[in-house]
């Protein structure tokens, strides 16, 4: 339970944007401009043309429209999300974007318990095939993405 008062844990910082894979960081923006109004709507349609091309573009909307229309139609709660602007990763944010690179990446296990944590689990799966669609779509749109940067050796021990 939430102390009243207390601010949501979904949007807890837990990292910064700019760390996160091509493919997830492109989730988080693009999900924080599907909520953030028609006109940021609108400036995300324009990208996935630009990367994407026409035919493609299109089906990759309106992918990502119905996933983070299920999100919120079925959600446990609203997923909370950063400003556009903002350089911090929120947790709710982080969950989708795993849960997008999972399912893209065919770790579907891994992909339909990260959705149990963002809808109840018996609507899991079917969030789960809409990430793996649009996963598909947000991994071509991000091959050409910079990697990103690495601030430790790549056998370093994380904890």
């Amino acid at each position: 339970m939430t102390q009243r008062g207390a601010p949501p844990r979904g949007g807890a910082s837990v990292g910064l944007l700019n760390d996160l894979p091509p493919l997830e960081a492109g989730a988080v923006r693009y999900l924080r401009h599907w909520f953030s109004g028609a006109e940021a709507r609108s400036d995300l349609h324009q990208a996935f043309h630009g990367k994407l091309g026409a035919p493609i573009a299109e089906s990759a909307f309106e992918s990502f429209g119905a996933l983070c229309d299920f999100c919120v139609k079925h959600g446990r709660r609203p997923l909370v999300r950063h400003g556009m602007t903002c350089s911090c990763l929120g947790a709710d944010e982080n969950c989708f974007a795993n849960l997008v690179a999972a399912a893209a990446a065919g770790d579907l296990e891994d992909a339909e318990l990260l959705a149990s944590l963002i809808v109840p689990p018996k609507r899991a799966q079917q969030l789960c095939h809409l990430a793996v669609q649009c996963g598909l779509y947000l991994q071509q749109i991000s091959q050409n993405a910079p990697p990103r940067r690495t601030y430790r050796p790549g056998n370093a021990t994380l904890h």
